[in-house]
């Protein structure tokens, strides 16, 4: 089998052209060289060098010399990366579901650091779906995933609830003046039948008229939201991404004795987009996620929170430091999570 000596070997012999000052150099003696010279010969099954005249390459061993320097220059290359990686630490594969805001993102992945852990971490976003199958195939250490899933024998951590805002349109503002004239001095025809409508959609839910949640008016956090906003679809991620979050969402919404209308998105910036435009409404986790021309208000009726769940795999020799870095991301994304639902402490 050739080896790293063997290398070493050849290309000492060709540069000093002496036996005993290429032993010194290799750090052996002069027979073990010599061996290894014969060994290294007889797997090439050619002559490096002419032992006639001195140590001289042959016109073989000056076509293989350069070989063997860019071989031992990969080998160095080699070992010089592995001790890199040691002190680095050891390398963490994170993936985050892309509903996990990305402030709450950026505190998982920081988690590990921020309490002392040596490690380097790469991070990948995908749909839960796959995040699932390449945590369970190795490929990833821990994932951030939408709740409820099938774990496939995965250990999971506790699920975190985030609360969620309603992204509705809002009303273009010379509309809202017209509207307000005509709350003022009457409306026609149209409009009374609409407040007819309301009136009736809150007499089945057993609340004021635009407390509904997503796919219903929402009351407006400034200006007015569009009238016809309870008919809007909702913009949603494909159900194949996570199909349980997605039914659950679904018929959350759904119990409220309305049907629910969905428009697929491929990520919430084109859902904001959506909104913007007036053709759908959206449910966020991200409290930064706003545009002009878009509405927010707290999704409280029904309630609709982001179930959020870290999970990684138990099995390996790291599995009992994966799971110790595990509950260090448990934490990191419950405190992001209590942080928008615990009232502010006030200092004097």
């Amino acid at each position: 089998m050739l080896t790293e000596r063997h290398l070493e070997i050849f290309v000492a012999l060709a540069e000093e052209e002496h036996f005993g000052t290429a032993a010194q150099r290799v750090g052996i003696t002069q027979p073990p060289l010599s061996q290894g010279l014969r060994r290294l010969e007889a797997m090439l099954g050619v002559r490096l060098f002419d032992r006639n005249r001195g140590v001289t390459l042959t016109d073989e061993g000056a076509l293989l010399l350069p070989h063997a320097r860019r071989a031992l220059a990969a080998l160095t290359e080699l070992r010089e990366a592995g001790a890199r990686e040691r002190a680095d630490g050891r390398r963490l594969r994170l993936g985050l579901a892309p509903e996990v805001p990305a402030w709450a993102a950026a505190a998982v992945a920081a988690a590990p650091g921020r309490a002392g852990e040596r490690s380097r971490i790469t991070v990948v976003t995908a749909p839960t779906a796959t995040l699932l199958s390449e945590t369970a195939a190795g490929r990833l250490d821990l994932a951030v995933i939408r709740h409820p899933a099938v774990l496939h024998g995965l250990s999971a951590g506790r699920v975190v609830l985030f609360p969620t805002w309603l992204l509705s349109p809002a009303e273009p503002d010379g509309r809202e003046e017209q509207g307000s004239r005509d709350e003022q001095g009457g409306q026609d025809e149209q409009g009374r039948r609409d407040e007819q409508g309301e009136r009736e959609a809150s007499s089945e839910r057993g609340g004021p008229a635009g407390s509904g949640a997503a796919g219903a008016e929402a009351p407006p956090a400034r200006g007015k939201p569009r009238r016809n906003a309870r008919r809007l679809p909702v913009a949603v991620r494909p159900r194949e991404e996570a199909p349980a979050a997605y039914d659950l969402f679904i018929d959350t919404l759904a119990s409220r004795g309305r049907r629910v209308e969905t428009v697929p998105v491929s990520d919430e910036r084109a859902g904001l987009a959506l909104v913007a435009a007036g053709q759908a409404v959206m449910v966020t986790a991200d409290n930064t996620l706003t545009a002009d021309g878009v509405e927010r208000v707290r999704a409280t009726d029904p309630p609709l929170p982001l179930r959020l769940r870290v999970v990684w795999g138990a099995r390996g020799p790291e599995g009992e430091a994966i799971e110790q870095t595990a509950q260090l991301l448990v934490e990191a994304l419950s405190s992001q999570a209590r942080a928008l639902t615990e009232p502010p402490v006030e200092t004097e």
